[in-house]
Order: C-alpha cells, then sequence, then structure tokens
C-alpha cells in the first residue's frame, strides 16, 4: 500500500509556491485546491506556474469544485451551471495539471432515488464527453456525502464509476456521518479499482448526518490506516480546520505503521 498525505487548500495563488515548498518540507505530496467557494485561479499563465512547481516537488495536485452543484435540480437552467462550474474546474485545472476533480453531485429533492440517479448519470456522461472533446487529462469523481437527504451513498457512487467510466472520491468522514460506522471491506468490495482518491477528517454528526469537519483524532487515524486496503495507490485529502496539521499527523502515524 502506497500512501500520499495532504491537506484541503492551497491558498492565495501569489504565495502557492511558497505554500507547495512548505508541504514538501514536511512531506506532504497532494494538496487539494478548495474552489469550494469561488474558482479563484482565473490565469492560465498562474496555473501552469503552479502546476510546474507542483510536479517539481512531486506533488499530486486535485481540485474540489464549487459548493454550489446541483445535477438534479428541477430548474434546467440550475443544472446547466452545476456541469459549466464543474467543467470550468476542468478548464483551469487542465493548465494546472490536476488529476481529479471532486464534486457533491446534488440533492434527491422531490425526486425518487432512482430517478435522482438517472439525472445525475445523463449529467456526468454529457461532462465526459465535453472532457473528452476538449483533450483534457482529468478525472471527474463524484464525492460520497454525508446527510441522508443528499445523493452520494457508497452504492450511488460505485455505481456512477461503474457505469459512467467516471472516478470517484470516497470520504470516510461522510461515510462515519451517513452510517454511523464504517464497514472497511464493504467499501473495498464496491471500489475494486487500483486507485483510491479519499477525504478524511473528524466529524461531527447527529440523525440527519453530517453537522461539521472537527480536528482528526490520532484513534480515528489510526483506525483509517489500519484498515484501509493493502494493495492499492491512496491518496488521502484531510478537511479539518488545520489540515495541514492533520494531514502531518497523519502521514507520522503512516510512517511508524
Amino acid at each position: 500500500m502506497a500512501i500520499k498525505f495532504g491537506p484541503a487548500g492551497l491558498g492565495a495563488v501569489k504565495t502557492a509556491e511558497e505554500t507547495l515548498e512548505h508541504y514538501n518540507k514536511l512531506g506532504l505530496k497532494a494538496c487539494e485546491i478548495a474552489f469550494t467557494y469561488s474558482i479563484y485561479i482565473k490565469s492560465e499563465k498562474d496555473a501552469e506556474r503552479i502546476g510546474k512547481k507542483a510536479r517539481e516537488l512531486d506533488i499530486i495536485l486535485s481540485i474540489h469544485a464549487p459548493y454550489w452543484i446541483n445535477l438534479n435540480s428541477t430548474d434546467r437552467k440550475k443544472t446547466e451551471e452545476s456541469k459549466k462550474r464543474i467543467l470550468d474546474c476542468c478548464k483551469i485545472g487542465h493548465y494546472l495539471g490536476v488529476e481529479t476533480v471532486v464534486f457533491h453531485p446534488g440533492y434527491y429533492g422531490k425526486m425518487s432515488k432512482e430517478e435522482t440517479y438517472n439525472k445525475i448519470k445523463l449529467a456526468i456522461d454529457e461532462m465526459l464527453k465535453e472532457i473528452k472533446k476538449n483533450k483534457w487529462n482529468i478525472k471527474i469523481a463524484p464525492e460520497t456525502t454525508g446527510k441522508i437527504n443528499v445523493f452520494g451513498s457508497l452504492e450511488e457512487i460505485s455505481k456512477l464509476a461503474r457505469e459512467t467510466g467516471c472516478s470517484f472520491c470516497i470520504d470516510f468522514a461522510h461515510i462515519k456521518a451517513r452510517e454511523k460506522e464504517v464497514d472497511y471491506k464493504r467499501v473495498e468490495k464496491l471500489f475494486p479499482e487500483k486507485e483510491w482518491h479519499v477525504h478524511f477528517s473528524g466529524i461531527e454528526y447527529g440523525e440527519k448526518g453530517e453537522r461539521n469537519h472537527r480536528e482528526t483524532k490520532k484513534e480515528e487515524w489510526a483506525e483509517l490506516l489500519n484498515n484501509l486496503p493493502k494493495n492499492k495507490e491512496i491518496l488521502i485529502i484531510n478537511e479539518a480546520p488545520n489540515p495541514i496539521k492533520d494531514s502531518f499527523e497523519g502521514l507520522n502515524l503512516y510512517k511508524k505503521l
């Protein structure tokens, strides 16, 4: 098993190269650029500069697309806007050299789970065609979600990956919030792929699932690392309030195992 650790967040464009140098000194070899509130890297030149530095340092970049996405909206305009946000991430991601664009697919709303699945599947198929047409070497990855009223169960994300050829993001904190415990063998069975893009942090949750991320405890890291499959390439992005510190602690524990 080979695991790379890194934080969610790159920070300002001007200091991106210095930030990546700092991550590298800590031994962190991944970074997920948070476009969650806006796609703030606008310039292709800036993207190429940041991507070049990441490659020099052997740091794998990924992107988290904006939160304002619902591929199952009853308003077609909102669905198209959601697709555009993901594709805009792919466009700038092409110049950054990112491997994966992660996104939250959408909500059930008043539709059945089957209707929701079919609509989201269609949107992903359409985006994959656009990615191929533009020759962007990027994977799009719907993420397992942490609230029971939101599309993104383990089975739904696994089925999307099988039926569309898209990638996936397994968020173990979200799985715990949604299901109250993690069945690691079930996760492994649903995602037989060699490479896993993973999110992880401490999490607060209630009856309806996720409330908020929190600091990742050492015993939580230990449980995850001891239960991950040994025959995969795994990239773990930490989304705790202090993701750099938590990623560093996860890496150090991994070295001791």
